[in-house]
């Protein structure tokens, strides 16, 4: 199976809730097996979510939000 195979949980994200990259960490906090893979970085910003590699997850934004930079 590739990485483009794998499907996991959806985690819904508010827009405050992205670094200020427009991103986030997966593992995330509260994932119950938050050292099962390596800490990876996924940028929302460009197309509002991003999938990981490693155990499917994919983080979106909620709908109705909107990411922009803070200057």
């Amino acid at each position: 199976m590739s990485n483009s195979d794998k499907k996991g949980a959806v985690v819904e994200l508010r827009a405050s809730e992205l670094s200020s990259q427009g991103g986030v960490f997966c593992p995330n906090p509260n994932m119950t097996q938050w050292s099962s893979h390596p800490k990876v970085y996924l940028g929302l910003a460009e197309s509002g979510q991003a999938r990981c590699p490693y155990c499917g997850t994919l983080y979106k934004l909620k709908d109705g939000e909107h990411f922009s930079p803070h200057h």
